[in-house]
């Protein structure tokens, strides 16, 4: 059984549904399209981070019109997936530069 939405609710969570959707589509092309790696992980961890970001926004709305009050469960998933991307992309991006250096005489 489906619980009953408003439109009011319904009609932003779909809007941030297809944004995301959409934003993650383009860095997953950006990761299969782009020459370099460097390139490839920038699409990635921004695309990818506000796509997932806009759908967790789009639950969290979801979830609180269906339970009558608010559900900040999605906020924790949410800055988890936020503060952990970058850091890791930047961790990634050290390790791909410390390999295309040149060793030093």
């Amino acid at each position: 059984m489906m619980p009953d939405v408003s439109i009011w609710v319904a009609l932003p969570a779909t809007v941030l549904l297809i944004i995301g959707g959409l934003l993650t589509l383009v860095g997953s092309i950006g990761l299969l399209r782009l020459p370099n790696f460097f390139m490839r992980i920038h699409s990635v961890s921004m695309g990818n981070t506000l796509g997932v970001g806009c759908v967790l926004l789009a639950s969290m709305l979801i979830a609180s019109a269906v339970a009558h009050r608010p559900v900040i469960h999605e906020l924790l998933i949410t800055l988890f997936v936020v503060f952990t991307a970058p850091i890791t992309a930047i961790v990634l991006m050290q390790a791909a530069i410390r390999r295309t250096k040149p060793p030093r005489p």
